[in-house]
């Protein structure tokens, strides 16, 4: 699974090393005042709350970073690619974890905690991860800037083969 996972990165990647910080940036209207940059940062904390998760066995979500410079350096957003993409090259084997998250919208509630697995969580890491290129999708088109892309970037593998299959 972890091959799915990079070449998503690197089609993300790839999207970077044609934009410029500028377009990375750009708040739009379209999404509601977010960046390409602001989607790019939150797929990526994902990826690093699960590795950061990886010695403790617990995986939270919500307790992500928001680091800044993600969503506005689009250099440091590639070398961050190019580190979770080392830290999956390393992945061996899977492992439970529990996964933690707070569904309420008030303070001081208790956490639902569920068990699941690594491995689990890295293929919900990389659905989040086609959800949001969909919406970076909607921005380049926005910014008239498909050709730096496939036109199956953000769809689903599944979508892509049900596609192929009615265009045959």
């Amino acid at each position: 699974m972890t091959k799915y996972i990079i070449q998503n990165l690197v089609e993300i990647n790839d999207l970077l090393k044609g934009l410029s910080q500028e377009q990375y940036g750009k708040k739009l209207e379209i999404l509601t005042g977010s960046s390409i940059g602001q989607h790019v940062r939150h797929i990526l904390e994902f990826y690093q709350c699960l590795f950061k998760g990886v010695q403790t066995k617990e995986v939270n979500y919500d307790a992500r970073q928001r680091d800044l410079k993600l969503e506005a350096d689009i250099h440091f957003a590639s070398k961050t690619i190019d580190d979770i993409i080392n830290s999956l090259l390393d992945t061996k084997e899977d492992f439970t974890v529990l996964f933690v998250a707070d569904y309420s919208i008030i303070e001081n509630q208790k956490p639902v905690k569920i068990q699941s697995s690594f491995f689990r969580e890295l293929a919900y890491n990389l659905e989040h991860s086609i959800h949001h290129q969909a919406l970076i999708k909607v921005a380049i088109t926005e910014m008239q800037l498909t050709s730096l892309v496939k036109n199956t970037f953000g769809y689903a593998p599944s979508t892509i083969r049900h596609t192929n299959t009615c265009v045959q």
